[in-house]
């Protein structure tokens, strides 16, 4: 019977292979021989067609599981090792727990289910340590403690599904306007204001507006990561999620529609706004927005996800995988915070004593 779930093996050694992030190619943990992804993809073409029909092999009762559990589960049989992997219906690489072969699910991959690009990984684990670090600079209210001493819990390598929306906007707005001008007539000074309504319409293009489709990544840090750089963006292939972890997506596109129509609409405004110039004040007076056409293409992007833990709370980082911008939260020093608050407020009342009694003393 065929394997549900397949492990990329060097071609020479069989030795595991991942993506190398900087060669972009895919690399033996054993004897470092390099493949494309287009060769990987022939060599195993056969076996992962094979794997994503395969029947499932084992049941509810042979886990243990109950029926609601078994809705959400699977297990699958390392092809390295025979060990058993379980992870829920969602996961689509992964590693095997026992002798850490990364492992592919070819079924959360094909037919509708089949992402259109990838970006692959240009930044290793390393880098992302070094840029968590780099972030912790310059923040003068973080616990000298929590820099000094914290420690890594876990750190993984994800490509997380999204969906990159095209669409065209049509945008109408009316802003008021005014222009003041000032002059004298030798007797008065006279304020002239003029007031016009200004009307911008058109039609504005977006494509690839990207947003999460995985529920359990925090959107707005998936946000903040932005920008990504899609002139290295690839047709998916498996074989980029190779040592990596991925979860085909949970939430559809249409789910995220109005969150992303929202994002279009605030830009479309924005870029009609900046071509009202020459005036003293502007302020819009109406707007209308209306989505007329668009698609949604569905891709793998990657991200780094680092957590940690400090006097018992637990906190998460997250690095765009290809630019290496990070986000992320961090405790206070309120002790630090306060400090501050006190300084500054002594400074103020210091500064205003000397500008008192200085204006007394004629000093100004």
């Amino acid at each position: 019977m065929p394997e549900q779930v397949t492990n990329f093996k060097c071609p020479n050694c069989g030795g595991p292979l991942h993506f190398d992030a900087q060669s972009q190619k895919l690399k033996c943990d054993y004897c470092d021989s390099t493949f494309t992804a287009d060769e990987v993809e022939a060599f195993y073409k056969k076996k992962n067609e094979e794997a994503a029909q395969a029947p499932a092999q084992f049941t509810a009762d042979e886990m243990g599981w109950t029926e609601e559990e078994a809705k959400h589960m699977r297990a699958y049989s390392c092809p390295s090792c025979g060990a058993q992997i379980v992870c829920d219906d969602r996961t689509a690489a992964t590693s095997c727990p026992y002798c850490g072969n990364p492992t592919v699910v070819p079924a959360q991959f094909s037919g509708a289910l089949k992402p259109s690009y990838v970006i692959p990984f240009k930044l290793e684990k390393a880098e992302a340590i070094k840029r968590l670090n780099e972030f912790y600079r310059g923040k003068s209210l973080l616990p000298k403690s929590f820099r000094d001493q914290n420690h890594i819990e876990e750190i993984k390598g994800m490509y997380v599904p999204f969906w990159l929306y095209d669409a065209k906007v049509d945008a109408d707005m009316a802003f008021h306007a005014t222009r003041v001008r000032s002059h004298s007539d030798g007797e008065y000074n006279i304020t002239e204001t003029s007031h016009y309504q200004v009307v911008r319409k058109g039609l504005v293009t977006f494509e690839k507006v990207p947003a999460d489709a995985a529920e359990k990544m925090p959107d707005e840090y998936m946000d903040a990561i932005e920008p990504f750089d899609y002139s290295s963006m690839v047709p998916f292939e498996m074989s980029y999620m190779a040592g990596y972890l991925a979860d085909r997506y949970d939430v559809d596109a249409s789910a995220n529609q109005e969150r992303t129509d929202a994002r279009m609409q605030n830009s479309a405004g924005t870029l009609l706004a900046n071509t009202v110039l020459g005036y003293t004040s502007v302020l819009p007076e109406r707007t209308y927005f209306q989505r007329v056409s668009g698609k949604a293409s569905y891709a793998f992007l990657p991200v780094w996800v680092l957590s940690t833990r400090y006097n018992g709370k637990p906190y998460l980082f997250v690095m765009n995988g290809q630019t290496g911008k990070m986000v992320g939260d961090m405790p206070a020093d309120m002790r630090k915070f306060w400090l501050m608050v006190l300084i500054t407020a002594i400074v103020g009342v210091l500064l205003g004593f000397v500008l008192q009694y200085g204006a007394q003393a004629g000093w100004f």
